[in-house]
């Protein structure tokens, strides 16, 4: 699920600023309603929010977190992030085992499980859901290549899989075969790709992939993305703007949850009672209500009766009020007898960038003028200060790095010195004095982003480092758009100077966001810096076809050093935020967009420990 996003959007819905006053009188009547309006324990559902809702649950059209969670937790794909492990692994779902792959790397050879049925549903004979097979993996990824589905994740295998680009200008007649994706018999997928596609498992996970039944896509037509039809866990049964009611699905796969195959690890997870998932039949629970809420105050209040919403992540303007401490958080005694709690770091990152392709501050056919702006961006970078931006709007929680690789990659180098994402205003002063530059020939900076309030805190904290470095105030500007799809249009059309953005992680795999400075990548696609640097993109050649190994570990993290040392990218920053949820329920929150989460959710009686026992126990 890969987008892009201003920090402004990013994080308006975390800040709203109300009086102390005000505040006060609205937590004391939330907390006088605590415990005292609760209704019994309903251990047969599980109250879960998100701050968006899902315009359409056709796998074609996964690419947004809301569509996500409602797209698996009704389909199924054929492999799955394990629950608890951290770093992620992968585990097989609709696949009995994980892919055989050719000595060249480039056949993979599936097999599926067999018995595994679609729900029931009036698309089917009989209205019984019928077994799922391979023909139907096949028939879900050619979808992916019709036009008149408007995809949104054909890049996932767009010139990757063999035949796959040809089959699609030829009209995507699904009567005709692709040379290198084939059900070669019921339960057996045989996919071909054009060069070693390591990240290829991953994309087998993510809601693209989901498998369909082309008898729901004929019999619903247009409707399709509001009805959908799977093999998942839970089946949709209710569904507007507000909620979406989910049931869980009789004719799921047997999975039972075993804590040491799913990664448990006692020494960070203990305190969520994880322990009482063992043995239990996917999914837990009978029903989940999925509230879609867009206001932070307003989840966290209908959490905090008790009887409604149980899990929500703790608004800003109550932070001081529900915890003692963020690092760790420490939630306050009234809170902690009710509330389980822990940080929640993004699977991605938010960073600012310099369009390259700017001869004020990026590439100049001058070679002198072009090493004085490398000196400029490390002068910016050096007066950039990551601790007081998390301090100031991100609750001093998150996880900072040098570069671009988070501490969920795998090529993460924890040992990695953070000396260049530490403010040094001295240090700023003299790389200006070592490029020439003063106050009198200093480019006129442009920040741009979003028009609104947070954009121009941003930017006023921003300006502020600046002029302590030494840049005239009046040459650090702040250009602003109406709207992101304006803002998003200046940047593919390399209009923008420097800008801040976001990047939500497709998958664990740190060539997830080194393509993000890969030359042939540059705008109109992902590389927006607009960075072109001929060992950088020499050495992604070679890695992105390679297997993992200490080598390939090894060139990702010289990839990293690559943009550390050249500055086309201000990084990076992780968020985290800080989820409670109640002390009866069992959930380990996680921002992994892949998988289903739900099914694991569990409720108990607080005065009984008794749980809804799941179908089979």
């Amino acid at each position: 699920m890969s987008f892009i996003m201003n920090q402004q959007s990013l994080m308006s819905s975390f800040f709203r600023w109300v009086g102390l006053g005000a505040l006060a009188v609205a937590l004391g009547i939330v907390l006088a309603g605590c415990g005292d309006r609760s209704r019994p324990a309903d251990t047969t559902v599980f109250r879960f929010s998100e701050n968006g809702a899902p315009i359409s649950m056709d796998p074609t059209q996964g690419a947004t977190q809301y569509s996500n969670l409602m797209i698996t937790s009704i389909y199924d794909t054929l492999y799955d992030y394990k629950y608890l492990a951290r770093p992620y692994e992968m585990k097989p779902s609709l696949a009995e085992s994980m892919p055989e792959v050719s000595e060249d790397g480039l056949v993979y050879t599936i097999r599926m499980r067999k018995g595994v049925r679609f729900a029931d549903n009036p698309c089917f004979p009989d209205g019984k859901g019928r077994e799922v097979t391979a023909h139907d993996f096949v028939y879900s990824v050619k979808r992916m290549f019709d036009p008149k589905n408007l995809p949104q994740g054909a890049w996932l295998w767009q010139g990757r899989i063999k035949g796959i680009d040809e089959w699609k200008s030829r009209g995507s007649n699904y009567a005709e075969e692709i040379e290198g994706l084939q059900a070669v018999d019921a339960y057996t997928i045989r996919i071909e790709v054009m060069e070693p596609y390591p990240q290829l498992i991953y994309t087998l996970a993510m809601g693209y992939s989901a498998v369909v039944p082309r008898e729901a896509v004929a019999h619903y037509g247009k409707e399709f993305g509001i009805k959908p039809v799977g093999s998942g866990p839970y089946t949709l049964v209710y569904f507007d703007t507000k909620k979406a009611i989910l049931k869980r699905n009789p004719n799921y796969r047997e999975e039972i949850f075993d804590l040491d195959f799913e990664g448990y690890d006692p020494d960070t997870q203990a305190f969520a009672e994880l322990e009482r998932l063992q043995g239990k039949r996917l999914p837990i629970m009978d029903n989940v209500e999925v509230h879609f809420v867009e206001e932070p105050m307003t989840r966290w209040t209908s959490f905090t009766k008790g009887n409604e919403l149980q899990l929500a992540a703790i608004p800003l303007e109550v932070n001081n009020a529900v915890a003692d401490s963020f690092k760790p958080l420490v939630l306050k005694p009234d809170y902690a007898r009710k509330f389980k709690g822990m940080n929640l770091p993004d699977f991605g990152l938010v960073y600012y960038l310099f369009n390259m392709e700017d001869p004020e501050i990026g590439y100049n056919p001058d070679p002198e003028r072009n090493h004085r702006n490398l000196l400029l961006r490390r002068a910016i970078r050096s007066a950039y200060d990551w601790d007081q931006r998390d301090r100031r709007f991100f609750n001093g929680v998150s996880d900072l790095f040098p570069g671009i690789l988070t501490p969920e990659l795998d090529a993460y180098d924890p040992d990695r010195s953070r000396d260049v994402i530490t403010a040094d205003y001295e240090l700023a002063k003299s790389l200006l004095n070592e490029g020439g530059w003063n106050a009198e020939n200093l480019p006129v900076l442009y920040l741009d982003g979003v028009a609104g309030v947070r954009e121009q805190q941003f930017f006023e904290q921003f300006r502020g480092w600046m002029e302590k470095m030494g840049y005239p105030r009046e040459k650090v500007r702040l250009r602003t758009y109406a709207n992101f799809g304006d803002f998003n249009r200046a940047i593919k059309e390399k209009e923008c100077m420097v800008f801040g953005l976001g990047w939500g992680m497709d998958y664990p795999d740190s060539e997830n966001v080194l393509q993000l400075f890969y030359g042939p990548n540059k705008s109109p696609g992902s590389n927006s810096a607009n960075f072109d640097d001929p060992r950088y993109n020499e050495l992604f050649r070679k890695a992105k076809t390679m297997q993992p190994s200490p080598e390939r570990t090894a060139i990702y993290r010289e990839l990293n050093e690559i943009l550390i040392d050249q500055v086309p990218v201000l990084a990076g920053l992780t968020r985290n935020s800080p989820y409670v949820w109640h002390n009866n329920v069992v959930y380990y929150p996680s921002r992994n967009p892949h998988g289903s989460l739900l099914k694991y959710a569990l409720v108990f009686d607080p005065e009984t420990g008794s749980s809804q026992p799941a179908v089979g126990e």
